[in-house]
């Protein structure tokens, strides 16, 4: 199992929801954070609480839907000079239920694949080089298991393409220690999946994050974070390796 102290870990969408507690989880485990939101005034609160925990730590903005500002966050971790090791690529939108869905805008897909698939892959390809000649990796990309759903179109689909890209580029890293890998924190109580989802957002510990963790060479897997809930991270860890397979 990976040990995390010391490295620097990027989670997009820190401020709230699921990207608060893993940033909570990550911290706990040694590591030290990159807490992205839309403002830095949304981050105080997660910031504070994981600095007391004794890592390192700052916070990031950027509005995923605006490329440009995507760049310039990016360009402000280079200027830091800080070694990203694990990107959580946890932020996500659903831009609305569309109950007339034959009617669905386009705006819904522009802005659902801009921030679900185009930003994340954006962070994916300017750390990985990084990553690659360094020997060591961890890329996680929040998915979503949402189907035959088209009141959801533009998030379903901006989703499904994030899947595509992660497992293809995750079959340039394989065997390697470089590990690219979906996760999916199931249907929980955020503000995304609202309040009438069947599980609780702490469901998602620590199977969202498994995948930083697992040190078996193997990228493309789909990890969804109900397989492990109410384990602990090493009897996670063990489980994801054993019973999670490739799909090279």
């Amino acid at each position: 199992m990976v040990d995390m102290k010391g490295r620097w870990c990027l989670i997009t969408g820190a401020a709230r929801g699921i990207g608060y507690l893993t940033a909570k989880f990550m911290a706990e485990q040694g590591a030290n954070l990159i807490l992205h939101s839309r403002k830095l005034a949304h981050t105080e609160k997660v910031l504070a609480e994981v600095l007391a925990l004794g890592v390192e730590a700052y916070a990031v903005e950027a509005e995923l839907s605006d490329l440009d500002a995507v760049k310039a966050m990016l360009a402000e971790i280079d200027e830091r000079g800080t070694q990203v090791d694990i990107v959580l690529n946890n932020a996500g939108v659903q831009i609305a239920y569309r109950v007339d869905y034959l009617k669905t805008p386009v705006e819904d897909y522009t802005e659902s694949f801009k921030i679900n698939t185009i930003a994340p892959m954006m962070i994916c390809y300017h750390f990985l080089p990084g990553m690659m000649a360094r020997g060591f990796g961890r890329i996680l990309n929040t998915t979503s298991g949402i189907s035959l759903d088209p009141q959801q179109a533009g998030y379903s689909a901006s989703k499904a393409a994030l899947d595509k890209v992660t497992i293809d580029l995750g079959s340039k890293v394989q065997g390697t220690n470089v590990l690219i890998n979906l996760t999916d924190p199931g249907w929980c109580r955020t503000d995304l999946g609202g309040p009438h989802a069947p599980n609780a957002p702490e469901s998602a510990i620590p199977g969202i994050a498994v995948g930083a963790f697992v040190d078996d060479g193997k990228s493309g897997r789909y990890l969804t974070a109900p397989h492990f809930t109410g384990m602990t991270l090493e009897e996670a860890v063990k489980k994801a390796e054993a019973e999670f397979a490739s799909p090279y």
